[in-house]
C-alpha cells in the first residue's frame, strides 16, 4: 500500500507503506524530528502532523493544522507548509531552489526523496515554524 488508511498511530501509518516509499516516509519523518524536537507528530486528516497553529481568515474562516504535515499519496509524497505572513506562501516564495518539485500553495510534491535538497526543505520548514510560534 502507498497511502495508508486508517492508521491510528504515526508507527501505523509508516508500517501500511510499501517499500521503496517506507523508507523514504521513515527518513522525512526522521528528518522533521530531528528538526523539530518538540513539535509532537500524530495522525491528522490521513497524515502525520506536527505540533498545531491556530489560523483565522479574512472571511472569519478559522480552524487548527499541523504546523507542518507529511503524507505518502498515491502518486508522491507531500510535505504540506502552511501559509505564511501577509498572505505570502511560504513555499511559492522559494519555489525556484526546488525545481525536481512539483509545488503548490502549501505543498511540496515529489516523487522520490532524491528529487529534492533536504537541507533546503529543513530550512522552508523551519521559516513556517519560526512565523506560527506565539500565535
Amino acid at each position: 500500500m502507498i497511502k495508508p488508511t486508517n492508521a491510528a498511530t504515526v508507527e501505523d501509518y509508516i508500517d501500511q507503506i510499501d517499500e521503496p516509499r517506507k523508507s523514504e516516509i521513515q527518513a522525512l519523518h526522521g528528518l522533521i524530528r530531528k528538526a523539530f524536537p518538540k513539535l509532537e507528530p500524530r495522525i491528522v486528516y490521513g497524515m502525520i502532523g506536527y505540533g498545531s497553529y491556530h489560523y483565522k481568515y479574512a472571511s472569519g474562516r478559522e480552524g487548527d493544522f499541523p504546523n507542518v504535515a507529511l503524507a505518502s499519496q498515491k502518486q508522491y509524497i507531500s510535505v504540506y507548509v502552511c501559509p505564511a505572513e501577509d498572505g505570502v506562501y511560504t513555499i511559492e516564495r522559494r519555489k525556484a531552489v526546488l525545481p525536481r518539485a512539483n509545488i503548490g500553495k502549501s505543498c511540496i510534491r515529489f516523487k522520490r526523496l532524491q528529487d529534492i535538497d533536504q537541507k533546503t526543505l529543513v530550512a522552508i520548514m523551519k521559516e513556517r515554524v519560526k512565523v506560527t510560534k506565539g500565535k
